[in-house]
């Protein structure tokens, strides 16, 4: 038997430039920098991963930086906004935080009851704040610039644009044991049984005659699928071949394994394993201090240090 999803492990974007990036996602909105490495089929570029203290699947959101890719375009096929939970009394104070920031804000209509701020990246990424109140009872991470009773507690979900999402919605139900949650003209609800964060899937529908999705900076790239393990992956992933799926063989990432395939509606998938996580090759409290290789590109350091972009600490985060 498949083993039902349990949720989002993490969301990967675009960015253009990497200290902007750094300063948005730690320095505004003040998550913790959990991995600073390079992309492992691009070395020559970053990735960052932030989340909560420890990068708990669930909680993260991680971004190439890839400056001189073109400018990506909203469309079907592709993750259009990334949705992040906050304790149900911190939506005010997000509010007018992000205003001294000079951000943007606007306040979006509520999805399931829930109260929703929707905001921008630097690149244009499309986010929101959902006021969540199963977030209240997690630790929000002390070590940022947030107050911990505000913070952050992990990603809410996704919003997939589809140009015919019941084929979408019917893959998420039957392929990775998702349910049906509430239902609007232009938003269907999908919810993944595992009880965290990154539960929550809402499949908009793409207007008639719209382009598709353009992939550039600020796009989402995948939209990562937790498993437990290795052998709950090797499950899934005959499951996918079944269905006659082009689905890759299972991928090193470092701090966890993966596999990539595309949904019905065009969007990409991985399934990745929660184990080994952020931790393998570094201290809980040294987490995103130094840049990390894996063990196959450590020979070419030197080289790899040279050609990325120098990066500080973002202003009010910690050093």
């Amino acid at each position: 038997m498949t083993p039902a999803i349990p949720g989002i492990h993490h969301v990967t974007a675009i960015a253009s430039d990497p200290q902007k990036n750094l300063d948005f996602y730690a320095g505004v909105l003040g998550l913790r920098l959990v991995k600073k490495t390079v992309n492992f089929d691009d070395p020559g570029t970053y990735h960052f991963y932030y989340g909560d203290e420890l990068g708990r699947p669930g909680t993260l959101l991680t971004f190439f930086a890839w400056g001189r890719a073109p400018r990506g375009r909203a469309g079907a096929g592709q993750a259009v906004e990334v949705a992040f939970a906050v304790p149900e009394d911190s939506l005010e104070w997000w509010g007018e935080r992000l205003a001294r920031q000079g951000i943007a804000v606007e306040r979006l209509p509520e999805r399931s009851g829930e109260a929703v701020l929707g905001l921008h990246d630097p690149d244009g990424l499309a986010l929101a704040l959902v006021a969540h109140a199963p977030a209240g009872a997690f630790r929000g991470w002390a070590g940022g610039p947030a107050p911990a009773a505000k913070a952050i507690r992990g990603l809410h979900g996704v919003s997939l644009c589809e140009g015919r999402r019941e084929r979408t919605r019917e893959f998420l139900a039957s392929a990775l044991g998702l349910r049906q949650g509430s239902e609007e003209p232009r938003r269907w609800c999908c919810v993944a049984e595992g009880g965290g964060f990154g539960t929550q899937v809402e499949l908009l529908e793409a207007a008639a005659g719209a382009p598709r999705a353009a992939m550039g900076v600020g796009a989402i790239h995948h939209v990562a699928w937790r498993v437990r393990d290795d052998a709950e992956q090797a499950v899934v992933h005959e499951a996918l071949l079944a269905r006659r799926l082009d689905v890759t063989p299972v991928l090193d990432r470092c701090y966890f394994h993966s596999i990539y395939f595309h949904e019905p509606g065009g969007v990409l998938f991985e399934i990745a394993t929660d184990a080994p996580g952020f931790t393998v090759d570094e201290a809980a409290e040294e987490l995103g201090s130094g840049l990390r290789l894996p063990p196959w590109l450590e020979p070419e350091r030197g080289r790899i240090e040279s050609a990325l972009p120098p990066v500080r600490a973002p202003e009010g985060a910690p050093r």
